[in-house]
């Protein structure tokens, strides 16, 4: 194996590498991309990061030779915090808990689903035209609670609506999962930071949730993904055991199956405010594919440039911004030596905007994803719902819906940033923490 030296920082530089992740996880890797190009080794206080920002080097390690690589900084903190759900599991519990879930998401039930999307849609625009000359709406509040209502009703056959917290809830966990990536997982449960104590009250409270969930539906003859998880832990030899790991999976999959999607619209509302022409055409197709209907599950395929501007968006600002890994056994990637036991880190939000493949890579262009210029680019170019044997298991349900809350939403309403109407919020620094965590439905998979 060969032994070329990865470009990077001085070891000597790893307390103040150790400060901007703690400050700018993300400015640190978009400055580790612009300055030391497709690899670079990065000292962070005690670790050392690979960082690969190639499509070669991202289809090797999440694809090629996946099964030398596990989840790794960030995930396995998060396990503190999320316990061992479909996201932060490995091995055979990670492949058990995959085929339990997977079926819910075959591609004929999504088809089934499309009317309660539609219906949620029509929701949002109902809910919104109530504020009507009043003051701004959070457009991320609401979309949070509309991902919310459709995961609720697709997966769980469940109204979440009625659980007031559980959007404050989720808030908590992720910020606790986030800390324990900044500090490496070096500050002790026990320590009553406020953070810990809101985390502690927020766990407690989505454990009631399921039990609540889990207790209303009573048997488990339903083919959703709640009723899957019954079955499945309930086949635990030890009923405790059982317990904890259908909490887990639901709090992650509550967690994980909203906030994507959420946050997906939001960005895309946001460039599209700021885009009126991308807009208008939005608006056009929406009236020329749909009418005055709601959309339909056929519809999909018809909503090309609905597609385009979606797509687009999540190069932008990928639900998943980054995919760490730690490897098992030594490698070879892009020519580098990568011992065992490394993390590596391959990040989408710099990949989408390598320039080799992406010209002009921070300008919003949906013509990029036209169907006759998709060719033209390598494969693992684009990855906003990761890839390799985790690929985001319910990619094409979150596609689906934000698709049709799109074209509903820019065909029934004046989405522009206008005080008195829907608007996204700016600076959207909240968005920036939130679609940043590493834990997603995209890598939920």
């Amino acid at each position: 194996m060969r032994r070329i030296s990865m470009p990077g920082p001085p070891r000597t530089a790893a307390l103040r590498m150790l400060m901007v992740m703690g400050r700018d996880r993300l400015g640190m890797m978009t400055g580790a991309a612009a300055r030391y190009g497709d690899a670079a080794k990065l000292p962070v206080g005690p670790k050392t990061l690979y960082f690969f920002n190639h499509p070669d080097t991202a289809k090797h390690v999440l694809a090629d030779n996946a099964g030398n690589y596990h989840k790794g900084i960030g995930l396995v903190h998060a396990r503190r915090a999320l316990g061992d759900g479909l996201l932060t599991s490995e091995g055979d519990l990670w492949r058990k808990q995959r085929k339990v879930i997977q079926p819910a998401f075959q591609s004929r039930r999504i088809a089934a689903q499309a009317d309660i999307v539609a219906e949620e849609a029509v929701k949002l625009v109902a809910r919104l035209r109530r504020h009507a000359g009043g003051e701004p709406v959070d457009m991320l509040q609401e979309l949070t609670g509309l991902t919310l209502g459709v995961l609720g009703r697709t997966l769980l056959d469940a109204d979440l609506t009625r659980f007031e917290t559980v959007g404050d809830d989720f808030a908590a966990v992720q910020d606790q999962a986030m800390f324990e990536l900044e500090t490496l997982g070096a500050v002790p449960h026990w320590v009553p930071l406020p953070r810990q104590l809101r985390f502690r009250k927020a766990r407690n409270n989505l454990g009631r949730t399921v039990d609540r969930l889990v207790a209303d539906r009573g048997d488990a003859s339903g083919d959703d993904v709640l009723s899957r998880l019954i079955t499945s832990t309930a086949a635990e030899a030890d009923p405790r055991v059982g317990r904890d790991r259908l909490r887990d999976e639901l709090v992650t999959l509550l967690l994980a199956g909203h906030e994507t999607t959420a946050s997906t619209l939001s960005w895309t509302l946001h460039l599209i405010d700021r885009h009126p022409e991308v807009r208008e055409r939005l608006r056009s197709e929406a009236v020329s594919v749909l009418g005055d209907r709601a959309p339909v599950f056929e519809d999909l395929h018809r909503l090309t440039y609905t597609s385009m501007v979606l797509e687009e968006a999540m190069r932008l600002f990928p639900p998943v911004w980054i995919l760490p890994r730690k490897s098992l056994a030594a490698d070879e990637v892009g020519g580098y030596f990568v011992p065992a036991g490394s993390d590596v880190l391959i990040c989408p939000y710099t990949l989408h905007r390598h320039p080799e493949f992406w010209p002009e890579p921070d300008r919003f262009d949906p013509e990029r994803f036209h169907p006759d210029r998709r060719g033209d680019r390598p494969r693992y170019a684009h990855i906003p719902f990761g890839a390799g044997p985790r690929f985001c298991v319910g990619n094409h349900l979150g596609l689906m819906e934000a698709a049709f809350v799109l074209t509903t939403l820019v065909r029934e309403l004046d989405l522009t940033g206008v005080p008195g109407r829907a608007v996204v919020p700016e600076p959207m620094l909240s968005l920036r923490v939130r679609g940043g965590l590493p834990m997603t439905v995209a890598e939920a998979g």
